[in-house]
């Protein structure tokens, strides 16, 4: 069979740039989100199905696969194409006897997104351990929920909700990881046409009806 035809993609999960970076601004320029997308190593895995065209009645196809069983698929589009013997040709073009292959190529790509959440300010008011109130560089005052072991830089030391005070300027950064998976697949379809009939053997006499 001769290599050849088109490919089907399958995209899941993120994009896949290696490393991008995301800069956002909340509220004002004390909060910033960062988040960075790191790619893992692909796998990579083939599967290839066989079969042999048994009947094509308008856009239904009905094959034989390489275990025996009858797969009947019904309303073949337009757009199906196949390449045979080098040649691409379309779902009216199928006749009985031709083999079909069709190779499935699966990437599957981890990925780990990292995203981190810094928080600038000076402590207005804060309710421990669940909340804080922080006065933004515009002035504005604005509540933040405080993660459970959420730690906070203060002139350099590390407290947490309850050591904060009115009146502190405070720095603080959360970061949140989880994995995604990308998943793409090719799809090629190739095929041969069925192997001429045998000829007679040379020796055998044809007779002539008088």
């Amino acid at each position: 069979m001769k290599s050849g035809g088109g490919w089907a993609r399958l995209s899941m999960a993120h994009g896949a740039g290696v490393v991008c970076m995301v800069v956002a601004l909340s509220g004002s320029a004390q909060v910033h989100t960062q988040t960075t997308t790191t790619t893992g190593k692909a796998t990579r895995r083939v599967k290839v199905d066989r079969s042999e065209v048994v009947l094509v009645s308008g856009n239904d196809l009905v094959l034989r696969m390489e275990d025996g069983t009858i797969r009947h698929i019904a309303n073949v589009p337009y757009t199906f194409k196949a390449v045979v013997d080098g040649q691409e040709i379309g779902i009216y073009d199928l006749k009985a006897g031709m083999t079909l292959e069709r190779t499935t190529t699966i990437t599957t790509t981890p990925k780990i997104v990292t995203t981190a959440r810094t928080v600038k300010g000076r402590v207005w008011h804060v309710n421990p351990p669940r909340y804080v109130f922080l006065t933004m560089e515009d002035g504005s005052n604005e509540q933040f929920e405080i993660p459970k072991g959420q730690k906070f830089n203060v002139e350099g030391q590390k407290v947490d909700a309850f050591g904060l005070k009115p009146g502190m300027n405070i720095t603080a950064t959360k970061v949140v990881e989880f994995t995604a998976t990308e998943i793409e697949q090719q799809r090629k379809l190739t095929g041969s046409m069925p192997p001429p009939p045998p000829a007679p053997p040379a020796d055998v006499p044809i007779l002539v009806a008088k």
